[in-house]
């Protein structure tokens, strides 16, 4: 048993406990507790329940509001003064008009504020959002059902599920002698399991021979890139909903732009020619977990300074910031691929595609006509969900718009594509949910059977 088992299981015999509580009052930390948790568990001792639970984590939007003035409250306050409309910010006209009046405080009577409730009852309400937020600061939680609801509905707030587990004493009879110190090492232990390779790592390494033998040559990059490589290079508008920080994790701090200026250049010239408004070199220089390898297949189609034909991939994490489900998570890994040749089609982007889920073992594929902003005519991949009988979307391929490959490097076309890894391993293990690939169940990791 481990050190500290005895201190747990007496804690437990008074009452159950959450592994938090057992931390405390034990003085061990929670990786230990857990592990003295399962051990007792396998022995009869304690049962374990697991529950979730919503948590509610600030953004820096609301720490903003908090800080000075939530835009509601600086409407009201304008309205007392006798202002008008006119007379306020962008931020007050798009945000603060809408939550004052969906509370009350304001009416508006030929585009003048008029104030509907008194100083103390929009007092009291300013005070429930900032004890809310002090509240949600310390825990994620906030004991106002009402203001919790309303700071996820204005985007004020990022979801987390958090996992608590209770530890519930058993009755079995304890023997605390075999609890002291003591260690029989003539007691026979159980065979130790034979090693083998998680099954992401495997199909990630079947994946790399596919490519290696359609002649691919493997691109490298980090996790961690800039906005410019990651959104637009890929001529993703700076107004694009991809980027707001419910689809993106950002990191604090700037990433210089690229030193070649030209090509900055005429990646801003794409933008504004395209997209018909002022590109912004401060929102280009922003720092994001990347959201997809084509960041990595951009910098290797800039680095292309003649016209052979290239064809490169990779395989690599990237993350959203997005509610996870059976078939979605926040962190994944993607398989990019492109194909740089003057003599490429679209026909050609086709038979790659099915010669790479032809050799994954996958038949029953389709293409459907899509949208993404820095490919046309762009697809999505499907295969059959046999399970769930059910079509399920493993990636999106498509043609480099001029207006991302030729700022670059000067090429036309080039064939991209980018597929999840995860997905089709769900398919190929016969699993029901994406999230038991991660879930650490030594159980499920030594029955699982990759055949490639």
């Amino acid at each position: 048993m481990y050190k500290g088992t005895d201190k747990v299981l007496r804690l437990l015999i008074s009452a159950r406990r959450t592994v938090g509580e057992i931390s405390r009052e034990a003085g061990l930390n929670e990786d230990s507790v857990r592990r003295i948790a399962e051990a007792l568990k396998a022995e009869g001792y304690v049962t374990i329940e697991t529950s979730e639970s919503l948590a509610g984590i600030p953004t820096a939007e609301l720490e903003k509001y908090a800080g000075s003035v939530f835009p509601e409250t600086a409407v009201y306050r304008k309205a007392l003064a006798g202002a008008s409309v006119s007379d306020l910010s962008a931020e007050e006209k798009s945000i603060g008009i809408r939550w004052a009046r969906v509370k009350g405080f304001i009416a508006i009577d030929a585009g003048k504020l008029v104030p509907e409730k008194g100083e103390d009852e929009v007092a009291e309400e300013t005070r429930r959002m900032m004890e809310a937020y002090a509240q949600l600061s310390r825990t994620g939680r906030c004991a106002d059902a009402e203001i919790f609801e309303e700071l996820f509905e204005r985007r004020l707030l990022s979801r987390k599920m958090e996992k608590t587990s209770t530890v519930i004493y058993s009755g079995k009879k304890v023997d605390w002698s075999l609890f002291d110190d003591k260690f029989d090492v003539n007691v026979p232990g159980p065979n130790a399991r034979v090693g083998k390779n998680h099954p992401v790592t495997k199909l990630t390494n079947h994946l790399r021979t596919i490519m290696s033998e359609l002649g691919f040559q493997e691109m490298e990059g980090d996790i961690i890139e800039s906005s410019f490589w990651n959104f637009d290079a890929l001529f993703q508008p700076q107004d694009h909903p991809a980027r707001e920080l419910a689809d993106t994790f950002y990191i604090k701090g700037e990433s210089p732009l690229p030193e070649d200026e030209k090509l900055v250049l005429r990646v801003k010239k794409a933008h504004e020619d395209g997209w018909k408004c002022r590109w912004d070199p401060k929102e280009a220089s922003k720092t994001v977990l990347r959201t997809h390898t084509t960041a990595v297949s951009a910098r290797y189609v800039a680095a292309i300074t003649d016209k052979k034909p290239r064809k490169y991939f990779s395989i690599g994490r990237v993350f959203r910031n997005e509610a996870t489900d059976y078939k979605h998570l926040a962190e994944f890994h993607q398989v990019e691929g492109i194909i740089a040749w003057e003599g490429a089609t679209f026909t050609d982007l086709l038979g790659v595609l099915k010669e790479i889920y032809g050799k994954l073992g996958f038949e029953k594929i389709r293409f459907r006509p899509s949208f993404f902003p820095y490919t046309e005519p762009s697809l999505e991949i499907e295969v059959y969900f046999e399970e769930r009988k059910q079509w399920m979307e493993l990636g999106g391929a498509g043609i480099f718009r001029p207006e991302v490959s030729i700022p670059l490097a000067g090429v036309y076309p080039v064939l991209a594509w980018g597929l999840s890894l995860e997905r089709p391993l769900m398919l190929k293990l016969e699993l029901d949910d994406i999230r038991d690939l991660y879930r650490n169940d030594v159980d499920f990791l030594t029955s699982a059977r990759l055949d490639l």
